[in-house]
């Protein structure tokens, strides 16, 4: 896996809240960076998610370059649930490692996202901050 343990990384955004709500995420700043980036800012205590995991969140994704909210999965109530494996790059190698009960924050530079080609409300080339709390492993 070649992401980076970032404990107090400057290039992560400051999250808080605690793990029953939905997180506050601070607007990021300055040049996003180019390689995958994680911090746990809750340890979780349950078994572990590996890359062919499917697994239950909520999330939360912000835009680096607004320093806006773009989706959340808390705003609907309802948790997601997905195989790690069909998901963007960013997730499948961010993830892995991960044990439920946890938050993590994954800012995942374009090449890992949704590329030059953007999704949805991702416009080409976003830098992506997530934060992911994870509720179950199947």
């Amino acid at each position: 896996m070649n992401s980076t343990s970032s404990k107090g990384n400057p290039s992560i955004p400051a999250v808080s809240g605690p793990a029953t709500s939905a997180p506050t995420i601070a607007a990021p700043h300055g040049t996003p960076p180019t390689t995958l980036l994680t911090q746990d800012v809750i340890t979780g205590s349950g078994a572990t998610a590996v890359p062919t995991s499917t697994l239950t969140v909520h999330y939360t994704l912000m835009a680096w370059s607004t320093g806006k909210v773009v989706e959340s999965s808390w705003t609907s109530g309802q948790p997601a649930t997905f195989a790690l494996t069909q998901v963007i790059p960013g997730w499948q190698q961010g993830i892995p490692g991960m044990k439920i009960g946890g938050r993590r924050v994954l800012v995942i530079p374009p090449a890992l996202g949704y590329g030059a080609a953007g999704a949805g409300p991702i416009g080409p080339n976003e830098t992506l901050v997530f934060v992911v709390d994870l509720i179950a492993i199947a």
